[in-house]
C-alpha cells in the first residue's frame, strides 16, 4: 500500500473566499471570481455548502449539496452563458 507524502496538496479545486460580492475559487493555480449578479445561486447558501466543492473533471466544477455544475468557461465569460429564469 502506499500513499502521498506528507505535505502535498490533494486538491485540485478549493473555495479560496467567500464576501459579500462573491466567491473565489482556486483551480489548478488559477483564481476564479463568481459574482453573485452572474451567479445567484451561492448568495444565500450557507458556507459549508459553497466549500463542499468537487471537480469531477478538469474545468468542471460540480457543488452537490446546492446542485449547481459550472465550468472554467462560464465562470471566465458569463456574458457568453445568460442566466434563465423561468415564470411560474
Amino acid at each position: 500500500m502506499s500513499s502521498l507524502a506528507h505535505g502535498n496538496n490533494t486538491l485540485a479545486v478549493e473555495v479560496t473566499n467567500i464576501s459579500t460580492h462573491g466567491v473565489w475559487l482556486l483551480a489548478h493555480d488559477k483564481e476564479l471570481f463568481m459574482s453573485y449578479d452572474d451567479f445567484p445561486w451561492f448568495k444565500d447558501q450557507v458556507v459549508k455548502a459553497i466549500f463542499n466543492v468537487e471537480e469531477p473533471f478538469p474545468g468542471h466544477f460540480y457543488w452537490p449539496d446546492i446542485d449547481v455544475d459550472l465550468t472554467e468557461e462560464m465562470i471566465e465569460h458569463p456574458e457568453r452563458f445568460p442566466l434563465k429564469t423561468k415564470s411560474i
